[in-house]
């Protein structure tokens, strides 16, 4: 029995030695076919350079830049970190990582993490005298945005600003009569409801409607199916709505 094992014993390690010696000859035959001269490896380096600049001015193409991605990224990491914002870990072929905060759209202005704050500093650079488009651009270079896009817009500082009765102007705190259509407060008045819950659909997206580029208002028509479109809104029929 003892002599068996031995034996035994005996071919094991030789198999063993066998397998290092032939994964030592492979690892340096993969070490030499991936050398490569000096002349080669200064031209590689050099276009290596200029890949940040290539990558700006589009010198590659869309699909050029998602295979480049493919061949330099060994996996990337998400992790939700707020409502409206993910912490993002890119780990480079190689074991480099880059982390990255990014803000995402929302489906809502409550679901912001900033809301109540860039409501507070619309409110404020308002009354300061600052336009719209101002308020806009500052909160974006802030690193804010609206809820449903990469930046602040300026019709979502208008829906915050009047929402809080904010008027530019006197015309605008009095109810308009526009033949054939209806402005938010007659539409209010109609349904029995606060303005504001008007406002706060369209800014999230529930009520689409655009701005009359004219008149600086929301206007819906005037007539029986816009009334009932809103009623199934407001039983709960209808997610969205749109004029």
């Amino acid at each position: 029995m003892a002599g068996e094992l031995e034996r035994r014993w005996e071919a094991a390690l030789q198999a063993l030695k066998q397998a290092e010696d032939s994964f030592a000859i492979e690892e340096q035959e993969v070490a030499t076919s991936y050398q490569i001269d000096p002349e080669t490896r200064r031209v590689l380096l050099e276009a290596g350079r200029q890949i940040p600049e290539w990558w700006r001015t589009d010198r590659f193409s869309r699909e050029q830049k998602k295979a480049l991605l493919r061949c330099l990224i060994d996996k990337v990491v998400v992790h939700r970190t707020a409502s409206d914002r993910v912490r993002c870990r890119v780990v480079w072929r190689g074991g480099e990582t880059t982390d990255a905060d990014v803000a995402i759209t929302v489906g809502s202005w409550t679901r912001l993490s900033a809301g109540q704050e860039i409501e507070e500093s619309i409110l404020k650079l308002a009354r300061q005298g600052k336009s719209d488009e101002e308020i806009a651009h500052y909160l974006t270079e802030q690193g804010h945005h609206s809820p449903r896009h990469t930046t602040v817009l300026r019709s979502s500082v208008q829906i915050v600003r009047l929402h809080h009765g904010l008027f530019r102007n006197r015309r605008q705190s009095h109810p308009r009569q526009i033949h054939g259509f209806l402005t938010v407060p007659q539409l209010t008045a109609k349904l029995g409801l606060a303005r504001s819950w008007i406002y706060d659909r369209i800014h999230n997206g529930t009520i689409q409607v655009g701005l009359d580029a004219e008149r600086k208002l929301y206007l819906f028509p005037d007539s029986p199916a816009t009334l009932a479109k809103f009623r199934q809104l407001l039983a709960g029929k209808l997610n969205t709505v749109h004029f």
